[in-house]
């Protein structure tokens, strides 16, 4: 079954002339360019819906990408530009366990003095004692110093 009878795609004149626009002049990434050309393959207002495979073949994309294609545009109620554009990143996959509260404590373990037995922090026995410490998060050291670094913080 076609994806053109799922979920046609209806452009209007303003937004033919877009994507032409995008697919002829101008120097725009090549994503975007193929999937402004899928689109006005797919355009079901100005000819008659045709076999994906063809449009496929003549576009040299594969049928998921047309499919893709489609699916977005629906997905995003017919906006050319959404359709084309980069997707926006929600946020990171893993929130940071590193807070400004998290920073802000490690700040003040580093800037107090050494335990006994010791001249002064080393980026190791701050990682040691953060284990330690309940309110803080077990942080690598490598992190430790990126934290460190990024607030101008130097061991003596």
């Amino acid at each position: 079954m076609s994806s053109q009878k799922k979920r046609p795609v209806l452009l209007t004149e303003a937004d033919r002339d877009v994507l032409v626009r995008i697919t002829t002049t101008g120097v725009h990434p090549a994503s975007m360019i193929r999937r402004a050309r899928v689109l006005l393959a797919l355009d079901t207002s100005t000819r008659e819906t045709g076999f994906t495979q063809e449009i496929a073949a003549r576009l040299e994309v594969s049928g998921e990408t047309l499919r893709l294609v489609a699916k977005r545009f629906a997905d995003t109620g017919g906006d050319v530009h959404a359709t084309i554009g980069r997707k926006k990143a929600a946020g990171p996959p893993v929130p940071s366990p590193v807070t400004g509260e998290v920073e802000a404590r490690l700040i003040k373990l580093a800037c107090s003095a050494p335990p006994e037995g010791y001249s002064r922090w080393s980026l190791r026995l701050l990682e040691k004692h953060v284990v330690l410490v309940d309110d803080i998060p077990d942080l690598d050291h490598s992190t430790i110093g990126r934290i460190l670094k990024k607030r101008n913080c130097v061991l003596i």
